[in-house]
């Protein structure tokens, strides 16, 4: 510390190689006061003003000598913010990684491993780690304003709750039990289905094999007590969870492509296949009670909350609306919508009761060309489909799917998440095109495919083409 020329104090603080008293021995209200001008050249006021802020700066200075993210200093962020236009064309091509509310750094190591230490359990619980969870893990990453838009605040994430890498194979679809904030459960190509709890100490609890090919889809009845499943192998199974028992076989003649439990009377089940047809299965007896014929096979589908309606989409990108009465066990189509711009396959049907954008029910649907497609829901035309507007994404090699995002921004807007080729989780908004992308997630080695909000809305899971589930835990917003 020397005396300026003006009387002050000017305080030289320390770089971090030199050595220094640590935060905790020095005091931010000494430190505001040695920061702060002389008080005979200034108004007393600014200068009362004027302390108050320094006081929050310097503690903002000792802070930054204990800053780290994944083994990095406050300096080497400062480097990068400070880095040249073309800085990304001049470093190898590697993983990126992203520390909360800054930018991208390249790893020297290349290809590194998800983490620094690897754990014996297949489930790895990251509460604990806080942001020094390995080289490719990235939450949050706010330094995209320029490139994707402005970030939408109440979809930040504080990190990685928990990551489950025991399948070896895709999994290509994952879900919350009904109501749920804790169960989730995953399929993938191999035919295995994976149930587990995420919340208080995440573990497996059940590993449910009796599939030979692929899984489809599955879907939790009301109660959480069964699953579902669908597969490439013509079989739906059902399962009872707590056992991990499967208690029921149906066989069909073709790939079983969407499965979905009645909402209100669990003892049916409706199925889409390649056969180009729903059929209503009685889930006692295993028996089909009704069929309805389509254009082409089915490859997505969802109910509304009342289940007295079904949409579907198909192999061509058509969407289509069908009426049910599970009290006389009648099943029929009622609309069909071509919007969709061309002709690839629906990955993802999905239904919401409300909107603050449309005031209404929703729909979305998403294609594998990347076309996604946003649709107003006139329950009294027994469910006619108007749509209100679209977002055009890169075409994707695989069966992508995406999700709404929960109902948390003050701002209007309609939120939605998906998984991408480039091994990221991005978050758009709809009614935004020119800047659709308000944040995105990085952490994956291979394409993301599936994603899934929970019940409370504060985790979100997603799957990778490498059988990683990584469960992100989001931000408190107040």
């Amino acid at each position: 510390m020397e005396e300026s020329g003006g009387g002050g104090l000017v305080m030289e603080l320390k770089t971090e190689e030199e050595e220094g008293p640590s935060p905790a021995e020095m005091d931010p209200v000494f430190v505001s006061c040695l920061l702060q001008p002389p008080m005979s050249h200034h108004d007393p006021n600014y200068v009362a003003i004027r302390r108050v802020l320094l006081h929050r700066k310097a503690q903002s200075l000792l802070q930054r000598k204990d800053w780290r993210c994944n083994t990095r200093s406050y300096s080497a962020y400062r480097n990068f913010i400070r880095r040249p236009r073309n800085w990304e064309n001049q470093i190898t091509q590697s993983y990126l990684s992203t520390p909360s509310n800054s930018g991208h750094w390249a790893s020297s190591q290349g290809q590194s491993i998800l983490f620094d230490t690897e754990s014996q359990s297949s489930s790895r619980d990251l509460r604990g780690f806080g942001l020094s969870v390995g080289h490719r893990s990235s939450f949050s990453s706010n330094d995209a304003d320029h490139q994707f838009g402005l970030v939408e605040p109440a979809y930040s994430f504080v990190g990685m709750h928990c990551i489950f890498d025991n399948c070896k194979a895709s999994v290509t679809i994952l879900k919350f039990g009904h109501m749920s904030s804790d169960l989730l459960a995953y399929g993938a190509t191999d035919g295995s289905l994976t149930v587990c709890h995420v919340s208080e100490s995440p573990s497996v609890i059940q590993h449910l094999k009796g599939h030979s090919k692929a899984i489809t889809d599955f879907d939790f009845s009301s109660n959480n007590q069964y699953i579902a499943s669908s597969s490439v192998d013509k079989t739906v199974l059902v399962w009872e969870i707590s056992k991990g028992h499967c208690i029921r076989v149906i066989y069909g003649t073709s790939s079983q492509l969407c499965i979905r439990f009645h909402p209100v009377n669990n003892n049916l089940l409706f199925v889409g296949n390649a056969n180009k047809e729903i059929n209503m299965i009685n889930f006692s007896t295993g028996r089909v009670i009704k069929k309805v014929y389509f254009d082409k096979e089915l490859t997505a589908m969802d109910n509304d909350h009342t289940g007295q309606l079904i949409f579907c989409g198909d192999a061509q990108g058509c969407i289509y609306t069908v009426s049910v009465n599970s009290h006389t066990g009648s099943i029929s189509r009622s609309h069909k919508n071509r919007s969709m711009r061309s002709k690839s396959p629906i990955t993802t049907v999905q239904y919401r009761t409300f909107s603050l954008v449309a005031r209404c029910p929703v729909l979305l649907v998403c294609a594998q060309d990347g076309n996604l497609c946003f649709f107003s829901v006139a329950l009294e035309i027994q469910g006619y489909l108007t749509l209100l507007c679209s977002l055009k994404l890169s075409p994707r090699r695989h069966s992508i799917r995406a999700s709404f995002c929960p109902l948390l921004s003050l701002e209007k807007g309609e939120f939605i998440v998906a998984g991408s080729e480039d091994s990221n989780v991005y978050f758009y908004d709809l009614t935004r095109p020119k800047h659709a992308c308000v944040n995105k997630l990085q952490g994956h080695g291979s394409p993301v495919i599936g994603v899934a909000w929970n019940h409370g809305e504060n985790l979100l899971a997603s799957s990778d083409s490498e059988g990683t589930v990584i469960v992100w835990k989001r931000a408190k917003t107040s």
